[in-house]
């Protein structure tokens, strides 16, 4: 069915006026971005069918622009249009983490890893540099592709957390295989920063491994103790 053909509270456009966004579906809300669809296939069907075939929102919003414009019936105009709403709703989850206490909060700081690095096809390793209210004061992406504890700096984690003027940081990492569970590895390594941290007095608080499947905070397994 054509989007003209719905009865006018139906269409999404429409819908989103007169209810607002979050009465909308995953499918509607892209049908707004795309505007209109392509031949043969209205632009709700364009847009379901693109949910379904890339595996759901987060998976779309993990697409770079190029991967975007290869989808048929997208071009440069609705490209761009997506692929700046998405980086707007990448940009809100980060404003709102900042005014976040995340200190004991582990679930906030994984739904934001997980929404930016989930679904890289490498491993990423990264620290957040953390202020004296557990507050997040930026996000720095320090090495792509496998690695082993030998492969990261500790001087080059804690020269970001001084030069942010942060009281602590928060290691991530992400495993590409899509389980989230720690190496033995992963493990010895979060210990041996701890102690780095400890005598610089910058507090490692925690470690996260995200991956799709899920997360694991060290510190909730017990690696990483309170002091």
């Amino acid at each position: 069915m054509r989007v003209s053909e719905l009865l006018p509270e139906e269409r999404p456009r429409e819908k989103l006026l007169a209810k607002g966004p979050s009465a909308l579906t995953d499918v509607e809300l892209l049908a707004v971005l795309l505007r209109t669809g392509k031949s043969g296939q209205s632009v709700l069907q364009l847009a379901r069918s693109w949910l379904s075939e890339v595996g759901g929102l987060e998976s779309l919003a993990a697409l770079e622009p190029e991967r975007v414009l290869e989808r048929p019936g997208v071009g440069p105009a609705k490209a761009s249009v997506i692929a700046a709403a998405l980086e707007l709703g990448r940009r809100l989850a980060r404003l709102r983490l900042s005014g976040t206490p995340i200190l004991d909060r582990p679930e906030e700081v994984a739904g934001f890893l997980t929404r930016h690095y989930a679904r890289e096809r490498v491993e990423i390793f990264g620290c957040l540099t953390i202020d004296a209210r557990n507050r997040l004061l930026r996000v720095h992406e320090l090495h792509r592709g496998a690695r082993t504890s030998s492969q990261v700096e500790p001087a080059e984690i804690f020269h970001r957390a001084v030069m942010d003027n942060a009281n602590g940081v928060i290691l991530f990492h992400t495993h590409p295989s899509g389980d989230p569970t720690p190496s033995e590895d992963d493990i010895a390594l979060t210990r041996d920063l701890r102690e780095v941290g400890r005598r610089l007095r910058v507090r490692v608080l925690d470690h996260l491994v995200v991956a799709r499947a899920g997360f694991v905070s060290l510190r909730q397994r017990g690696v990483i103790g309170s002091d």
